[in-house]
């Protein structure tokens, strides 16, 4: 079981060190690029929109579950004449 333990944190601590070795390498190819200025205002836009996405989705009040079923009551007394 320790062993097993052992080797889960060294294979996560190899993937922590590679991912940050990408992504290193990736800031440092953005810093090199003439429109760097450019993408950090498209980032910001995407991630204000993201941002708007994700709280409309979380915020939004449903509508109230009684006031559902009013409304489909009145819908079907409309649809039958009533």
């Amino acid at each position: 079981m320790d062993r097993q333990a052992v080797l889960l944190v060294a294979g996560l601590a190899d993937l922590a060190v590679s991912t940050l070795g990408s992504a290193v390498g990736s800031v440092r190819g953005l810093l090199r690029r003439s429109d760097t200025a450019e993408l950090a205002a498209e980032a910001e836009s995407e991630l204000l929109a993201r941002g708007r996405l994700v709280l409309d989705r979380y915020t939004a009040v449903p509508p109230a579950h009684l006031e559902i079923l009013a409304r489909h009551a009145l819908d079907r007394k409309a649809a039958d004449g009533v």
